[in-house]
């Protein structure tokens, strides 16, 4: 048993209250409260309380538990709640779970992205499901007369074998309520989990496979309106002017108006990321006749000037940002990049002499990398439902950052935050997009405008065309060899439009004597934010290829190079800064050399390797590539994972086969051009999607057996599997892929993808 101190967290434990039904319930801020599903839905007791944040324990023993993060795939609200039922010991089954709602005054993080959910969790749940388990155990003590440490606990079920005495949980909930809430309670050994480590169901399965509505775009009210929005048709553009009488006529339209997201003199933080604050809203009795009104609105549109604004940033520290004027074009940023690439950029890091080795070098090798911006392309369109009455706001839909919208909200409609609901739908898809929820924003603007509730869809070209993209990235490489082939010296230099991809501290950083990182970006007002796995989703793929050629210039296989690089920096580290720890990191790649059978590959396979640190996790993978009718085809996967301990062992291979899929499609397709500020690609007719029949025919996820908490998962496979794709179309191509996308050059006699 570990014991911990409840009072670690005050706000975790708000109060325990006797249920009218003589239940129990346990409040902790990890878990707002909301409002139950009814009790003819669930089969819960009748005489449940309306709560904020609790656990609740029934008369019958059912436990209800309300999951505060957003849910977008990750399956937090099945893992979470399995942490909390462990150290409950309860039986599964008599578990039930409900998405909370936004209750900013009972939470410290609610927030899904980063990786970060079950990680910052993991403590918390725990304790208060040992908390909720100890008072039982007191109350049962108490009531049978026997000391606590003899009662033993198992499925919801207290028992006292010396005497015979046996209740279930609901039987001494109420006697539970009225005690004092334990300082100090003692977590389960790992070695006794009953529930965390194997796999359950998602919870909300049959409701997703049944179409039960549980997402926004599903959501409908007596008396709504439906909106669309009309933004400008290229980055650095804004509104001059609107025709509102151009669609005034056309039928269901009620009224066009334009808005702006935010006051003049209101502070933006970084989740305020928005492309046209200002925009023209049509709203009307359907969808289908806003859509139709929005082709025929006549606008005119004017240049932007370069702006400058106040950013807050984390801690309270501001930033000053300033937005570029011009209408961008690709083919002027390669340029842009290209004289970046070859001036010096900011050091980031330093070891040794890295110049002296290059300088002495009897071999360079330099390579370059590149990939271009990318649109998250959510499958669920972006959409909300707001209604905003006098100076209150009920506000519903897919974000993955409600307390980071909250203060917008407040600002822009003038209403106190407090007088402010807001309620989380399931998001179909987010994957960073739904960080940034201006669209939120927009909704609430239009109801007030309007004075009813209203629900605001965007198109695939808008969310395409007015898009919050993963930025376009170059990373160039360099190896100092000697006349022996020896590793003498490494530099990285890296950057962006409008920022860095490096990592500076990062392997292969703390492994080598003689190592230089600088940085680089380029301003521009195309708006970029969180894509899975920010930043490593382009670094990793351009390091693991560059280790891949520079193993093979060293005829060494990639495999033992890397663990060589890792051996070093586990024994004799250079610098105190590396981020990573390179004996685990050594781990995911011996283990998938394991898994995959490296050394027994078929003659017509041809294999990738990559391994990467991110989001506190390590991952290896191995691409199989086979040619089948002239072309590559991923016949196999193979992943290494050590994030800690698995809470949900299948929900969590479910996960890396989906980022495997995810990393392998904008790897081969992925790309978003410019020209004079307007995305080239609009709809999936353009943007091209990887396909069912293209994913790969086998994937295996193996996790390692570890005993450390839990770390990400939602998105550190996603990055690996760049590089080791491009590992292993090297083998079956013959040729280095250098640049993202890498479907274009797949060209081998009439070799085409």
């Amino acid at each position: 048993m570990t014991k911990v101190n409840t009072k670690l967290d005050r706000r975790s434990f708000l109060r325990v209250s006797a249920l009218a039904s003589g239940g129990m319930m346990l409040s902790f801020s990890w878990l707002a409260g909301c409002k139950p599903t009814p009790e003819e839905e669930l089969g819960l007791p009748k005489e449940w309380f309306e709560l904020n944040s609790y656990i609740k324990i029934g008369e019958n023993g059912a436990v209800t538990l309300y999951s505060p993060n957003p849910e977008f795939g990750s399956n937090v609200k099945t893992s979470m709640p399995m942490i909390l039922a462990e150290e409950l010991d309860t039986d599964w089954k008599n578990v039930w779970v409900e998405q909370a709602d936004f209750y900013p005054e009972r939470f410290d993080r609610q927030f899904t992205g980063g990786s970060q959910g079950i990680r910052q969790g993991w403590t918390p749940l725990r304790t208060a499901g040992a908390t909720a388990r100890a008072m039982l155990v007191a109350a049962a003590a108490q009531s049978w007369n026997v000391p606590a440490n003899e009662i033993t606990t198992s499925a919801g079920i207290l028992e006292h074998k010396a005497s015979g005495k046996k209740a279930h949980y609901g039987e001494m909930a109420s006697l539970a309520a009225t005690l004092e809430i334990p300082e100090e309670v003692e977590l389960k050994d790992i070695s006794d989990f009953k529930i965390i480590g194997h796999s359950k169901r998602n919870v909300d399965g049959q409701k997703i496979v049944s179409g039960k509505p549980l997402f926004a775009i599903d959501h409908k009210v007596e008396g709504m309106k439906y909106a669309a929005i009309v933004h400008p048709p290229a980055f650095g553009m804004r509104l001059k002017s609107f025709d509102k009488n151009s669609v005034m006529g056309m039928p269901g339209i009620q009224d066009v108006f334009s808005i702006n997201v935010f006051k003049d003199d209101y502070v933006q933080n970084f989740f305020d990321t928005t492309t046209f604050p200002e925009i023209v809203a049509i709203v009307g009795n359907s969808t289908w006749e806003v859509m139709q009104a929005k082709k025929n609105l006549v606008a005119e549109w004017e240049k932007a000037p370069e702006t400058k604004f106040k950013m807050a940033g984390f801690g309270g520290n501001s930033m000053d940002v300033t937005v570029p004027s011009g209408l961008e074009n690709t083919s002027s940023h390669k340029s842009r990049m290209a004289e970046f690439i070859k001036n010096p950029g900011t050091v980031v890091r330093k070891d040794g002499d890295p110049e002296g080795m290059f300088k002495k070098a009897a071999k360079v090798i330099e390579r370059t990398y590149s990939a271009p911006f990318l649109a998250h392309n959510t499958m669920e369109p972006m959409n909300c439902f707001a209604d905003v009455k006098g100076n209150k706001a009920v506000i519903y839909g897919p974000t993955q950052a409600p307390e980071f919208i909250m203060g917008t909200l407040s600002s822009s409609l003038g209403i106190p935050r407090e007088n402010i609901q807001i309620n989380l739908a399931r998001m179909g898809g987010g994957f960073g997009r739904r960080a940034y929820s201006h669209h939120m924003v927009e909704a609430a603007l239009i109801s007030q405008k309007i004075q009813a509730p209203v629900k605001m869809v965007y198109t695939r070209e808008d969310d395409l065309s007015a898009g919050v993209y993963r930025p376009t990235y170059s990373a160039t490489y360099r190896a100092a060899l000697d006349e022996n082939n020896n590793l003498l010296a490494l530099h990285v230099k890296a950057g962006g439009i409008p920022e860095s991809p490096l990592h500076a501290n990062r392997f292969p950083a703390g492994a080598l004597d003689h190592y230089l990182a600088e940085s680089w970006d380029i301003p521009s007002n195309i708006t970029i934010g969180a894509f899975r796995a920010p930043r490593s989703n382009f670094i990793a793929g351009a390091e693991q290829s560059f280790l891949d050629e520079l193993a093979e210039e060293m005829e060494k296989d990639p495999i033992d190079f890397r663990l060589e690089l890792l051996k070093r920096a586990e024994t004799d580290p250079v610098g105190t800064n590396n981020d990573y720890d390179p004996k685990r990191y050594a781990g995911v790649l011996q283990l998938v050399k394991e898994k995959s059978n490296w050394n027994q590959a078929q003659s017509n396979v041809h294999r990738g390797v990559s391994a990467y640190f991110c989001h506190n996790s390590y991952v290896a993978e191995v691409v199989d590539t086979v040619i089948k009718d002239n072309k590559p085809v991923v016949e196999s996967v193979y992943a290494a994972v050590d994030c800690g301990i698995v809470i949900n062992p299948d929900s969590a291979a479910n996960m890396g086969e989906g980022a495997i899929v995810d990393g392998i499609g904008n790897a081969f397709f992925g790309e978003l051009a410019f020209n004079n500020g307007a995305p080239t690609k609009t709809n999936f007719d353009t943007y091209r999607m990887i396909r069912q029949k293209e994913a790969p025919k086998k994937i295996e996820v193996h996790f390692v057996e570890s005993t450390e908490n839990p770390t990400g998962l939602g998105e550190p496979l996603f990055p690996p599997v760049f590089a080791a794709l491009a590992n292993s179309l090297y083998k079956a191509t013959g040729k280095r892929y250098y640049e993202q996308p890498f479907a274009p050059q797949l060209e081998m006699g009439n070799l085409r993808m």
